[in-house]
């Protein structure tokens, strides 16, 4: 039995979700905030049998998309504050497999 965490960008959350339920997965969701962005993301917890892990990953890799965004940067020049802009990768997924000892749906 495994413990599978994903941490997906907001924007694909709902993609993923839908694919993972559609294919018959059991799933738990979390609203989480990143510490580099300060943005919101969607932590999956998704309890499964180790021989079904990859499929599981194939649907979060096929629904969570890194892609750039430009994001406003404030930054102080002789007293005076210039505004830019800051291009960044978003999306994608963080993913946590780790084993389980025991598992029960009560």
């Amino acid at each position: 039995m495994k413990l599978i965490f994903a941490i997906v960008n907001n924007d694909d959350a709902p993609s993923v979700s839908s694919a993972l339920t559609k294919s018959g997965y059991s799933v738990t969701k979390l609203a989480t905030t990143g510490g580099f962005l300060k943005v919101g993301n969607t932590t999956f917890l998704i309890g499964i049998d180790e021989e079904k892990v990859e499929a599981v990953l194939d649907i979060i890799r096929k629904y969570s998309s890194k892609r750039t965004q430009l994001l406003p940067d404030m930054a102080a020049y002789s007293g005076e504050f210039v505004a830019s802009s800051v291009e960044v990768t978003v999306g994608g997924a963080t993913v946590f497999v780790t084993d389980v000892e025991r598992f029960e749906k009560l």
